[in-house]
């Protein structure tokens, strides 16, 4: 917990310094300490990328970084400490009871990103992806050895750059940064819900009341976080600026909507908002777009690029478009795999049960899939059958309405991808807030659920629970609970315990865990890691498997077609 408070510290001082400084240069004039700090991110991500395109994200890297926030800070100083000071007299304002809840979900995330990691994807291919940019930066053909590498979410991006890898193994934590910055957002519009009764202020103020929900996603750099915490973010200025719109904000929405796309390709209905805006205002906006173009173009590019080396497949995960004939591309049948295994995955069929199934049974089978996400799917159903009922009796309004239709665009699109509750909980989350938003408006009320929230979160937390009532995953039966002995030292950034063995198959040498726990597993082995069985089926079933391009790691991964007699 010290250790990654004593890196958040910093954490802060980057993001806001670099924050301020494209705030500037943008002309947003923000007033908002965290999105000051969420621009830093975006900004530390960009660079980032920039950065891992031609080489390893280690200390090199971070002197640059550190000289570069050192330089903004000096020439800056007395307006960032303006700001410093602007966000302090805001947490001096909130109500006592507020004061004590930020101080103790602050806590609370401390010791859950302290804890063990409990997201599956962290043992496939979270660990590997930060691990490879650490140390060689976007490494052609790299989705070759592992086709889930093939995904390197710009979160991942950022988080190889706030890891400090050069100095210490075990942060993970960019997720749990960011549900703080998510935490203090809410916290101070729930405050200023209790002066002004702004029912927007309500809903985004009920943010913390997931916290539950979200704490299994902090121990390690989930994609899914920044997506829950940006959507919130979007809808606030969504909402609060859709009839009088000025340039600032919309340039801002649309940062956070490229910022989540870059992150998270599912988040794709998002960018209908910044559309929606700049058609509805398009005579105030079309003179300043520019300052839209700009990080937009910055972002597909960097997109284009990255995929490009990583898979060959400049707009991974769509496949059947590419521009240059690479060596290194992924088999657009290994690419097929992935899209099809993604979107089996929210269903729970396989390939042959899939096919044989029309629209309505698929639909069925998608309500009525057992424990959390047949739970989270009904939920999404009766929200989207329910809404607009509540919506035109308390709150007739354009700005909410376009998010009920945004909210089942993305459903119906995900319906044909891969409807997995995780990829929807957003406009879930924000709808269930906005109806509690419209009954439960006293303070008193609130204030209980909000304790009432801290006390179940810290419980989990605490004590020992069975998941068994919950998930069918034998790998996330046991929830992410904290132990004394990571108050000051976190705990490793993987639940395996599983050593590795050192394997060569042609030229490529690899290491593959002893115990497989899951197909996909590689946990934190050394560089390449994969398992031997991931090599052994691509082999057999599509006669291709891994090899190196040279014989120095840097230079990256083919695909070597092998026959079978």
């Amino acid at each position: 917990m010290v250790l990654i408070f004593l890196s958040w510290i910093y954490v802060f001082f980057s993001t806001i310094n670099l924050g301020f400084i494209t705030d500037k240069f943008l002309k947003l004039k923000n007033q908002n300490f965290v999105i000051y700090s969420v621009l830093g991110l975006f900004t530390t991500t960009i660079f980032t990328s920039i950065w891992a395109i031609f080489g390893r994200i280690n200390i090199e890297f971070h002197i640059v970084l550190f000289l570069s926030n050192l330089s903004i800070f000096i020439n800056y100083q007395k307006e960032i400490r303006l700001l410093y000071q602007s966000f302090f007299d805001e947490i001096l304002s909130l109500t006592n009871s507020l004061k004590i809840a930020l101080a103790i979900i602050t806590i609370l995330i401390l010791a859950q990103c302290a804890s063990i990691p409990y997201i599956l994807d962290n043992e496939s291919y979270y660990i590997q992806t930060i691990k490879w940019i650490n140390e060689y930066g976007f490494v052609k053909g790299l989705a070759n050895l592992h086709f889930f590498l093939a995904q390197t979410s710009g979160w991942h991006i950022l988080q190889s750059a706030y890891n400090f890898s050069f100095l210490y193994d075990k942060f993970n934590d960019i997720s749990g940064f960011c549900l703080l910055l998510g935490t203090i957002f809410s916290i101070t519009k729930l405050n200023e819900y209790l002066k002004n009764k702004n029912l927007n202020c309500l809903i985004i103020g009920l943010f913390p009341l997931a916290n539950l929900f979200f704490f299994q996603f902090i121990s390690s750099p989930s994609p899914d976080i920044p997506i829950y915490v940006f959507s919130f973010l979007i809808f606030f200025y969504f909402l609060e600026n859709f009839k009088t719109l000025e340039t600032e904000k919309f340039t801002l929405i649309v940062i956070l909507v490229l910022f989540c796309l870059f992150i998270k390709t599912t988040s794709i209905a998002l960018v209908l908002i910044p559309i929606l805006l700049f058609f509805i205002h398009f005579k105030k906006l079309v003179s300043e777009i520019h300052k839209s173009a700009l990080p937009g173009t910055l972002i597909l590019v960097l997109f284009v690029i990255k995929n490009t080396i990583i898979s060959g497949h400049p707009l991974f995960p769509i496949i059947n478009f590419h521009f240059l004939e690479l060596e290194y591309r992924i088999p657009e049948t290994i690419a097929q795999l992935y899209y099809q295994e993604t979107k089996l995955y929210g269903y729970f069929l396989t390939y042959e049960q899939y096919t044989k199934m029309s629209f309505y049974e698929l639909f069925i089978r998608w309500i009525s899939l057992p424990k959390l996400h047949g739970l989270f799917n009904k939920l999404s159903l009766i929200l989207i059958l329910l809404c607009p009922i509540f919506i035109y009796k308390y709150l007739h309004k354009k700005a909410i309405w376009s998010l009920y239709f945004i909210m089942c665009l993305q459903l119906l699109l995900l319906f044909y991808t891969s409807p997995q509750y995780r990829f929807f909980m957003n406009f879930v989350l924000f709808f269930s807030f906005f109806m509690m938003a419209l009954f439960i408006n006293q303070k008193r009320i609130i204030l209980l659920l909000l304790y009432f929230s801290l006390f179940i979160t810290g419980f989990i937390l605490l004590i020992p629970i069975n998941l068994n009532d919950f998930t069918n995953n034998k790998f996330v039966l046991t929830i992410s609970n904290f132990s004394v002995k990571n108050v000051v030292f976190p705990y490793k950034n993987t639940k395996s315990n599983t050593v590795f063995e050192y394997i060569q198959d042609g030229n490529l040498h690899f290491y593959s865990p002893v115990e497989n726990n899951f197909f996909w597993s590689t946990g934190d082995g050394k560089l390449p890691c994969v398992n031997k069985d991931q090599i052994e089926y691509f082999d057999y079933y599509y006669h291709v498997k891994p090899q190196m391009r040279t014989a120095d790691l840097k230079d990256g991964f083919y695909a070597k077609k092998t026959s079978k007699e």
